[in-house]
């Protein structure tokens, strides 16, 4: 701008323009914070229609399933979680003379004996030392508690009841008496229930076949 320019009056219509120009300004500011009549219906129409979509549906109660997992010979297991009491250290085992060979001995949980059971015997898993990973996955269904022995636990999940499909008709005899299913992920879901009520797997005072015809 030059300095005639910078000291020229302004004439009517400068002011003119300038007002306008101010007046399209203040439309714009007002219409930002105020919408119209037709963006304000455009807003109501879109929460209305927000609204009355149906939620999603979640799980339903009892289509979900909780489990402990952990692993048996490099092989994945679950258990139901209802059935778990705790799980404890693997530690001061008394190895009983005497017993079948599927129990590992015996533990001392706060001052209760409970018996350890080893299920790779009916499940036809390779034999494993023992480390500072085993852990008793203590099991408890009415009076009836009793461990199983878990290589390592690997941690508590949600599964789908429908995701778990029953064993396969390959597996007969012993391995599938005690199997609940599998999962997709080949998850295999243990029948806790059959565990402990079992009379091959509970220990206790059993009476001789002579006490018994006597």
């Amino acid at each position: 701008m030059t300095k005639e320019q910078e000291h020229r009056p302004v004439t009517d219509a400068a002011w003119g323009e300038i007002h306008r120009r101010l007046k399209v300004a203040q439309t714009v500011l007002e219409r930002g914070w105020t919408p119209t009549v037709e963006e304000r219906e455009r807003t109501l129409r879109t929460r209305a229609a927000a609204l009355a979509r149906e939620p999603e549906k979640g799980p339903a109660p009892g289509e979900n399933l909780e489990v402990v997992e952990f692993l048996l010979a490099e092989e994945r297991y679950a258990i139901e979680t209802r059935y778990v009491r705790e799980v404890y250290p693997l530690k001061a085992l008394t190895v009983l003379p005497g017993t079948p060979p599927f129990v590992l001995g015996i533990i001392n949980v706060r001052g209760q004996i409970l018996s350890v059971i080893d299920i790779k015997k009916f499940f036809d898993l390779p034999a494993k030392g023992l480390t500072d990973l085993n852990k008793a996955i203590i099991l408890r269904a009415d009076a009836m508690e009793l461990g199983i022995l878990a290589d390592q636990i690997l941690g508590v999940r949600s599964m789908a009841r429908r995701d778990i499909q029953p064993p396969l008709p390959t597996l007969t005899g012993i391995r599938q008496e005690y199997l609940k299913g599998v999962g997709r992920d080949r998850l295999v879901v243990l029948e806790a229930a059959r565990l402990l009520s079992d009379r091959q797997i509970v220990v206790g005072p059993q009476t001789t076949d002579k006490e018994e015809n006597s």
